[in-house]
């Protein structure tokens, strides 16, 4: 049988808290920092994501974390 995986793509966008609250990846955060101020380069995990997306971003996870 084989192993049921993750997409790879959400691992790096999603990160699950152990209260089962999805957290996206702020914009802005990659590439031309030069021109950003301090306060936008500094956190890159961000916004819990709303209740209606929780849903759909647990069926990309099917082990149940990152």
């Amino acid at each position: 049988m084989s192993r049921i995986k993750t997409h790879s793509w959400a691992k790096k966008r999603f990160k699950i808290t152990k209260n089962w609250k999805v957290i996206h990846k702020k914009q802005a955060t990659s590439h031309l920092l030069m021109n950003k101020w301090e306060s936008h380069k500094t956190f890159k995990y961000g916004k819990v994501l709303s209740k209606a997306d929780n849903n759909r971003v647990y069926n990309l996870f099917p082990n149940g974390s990152n």
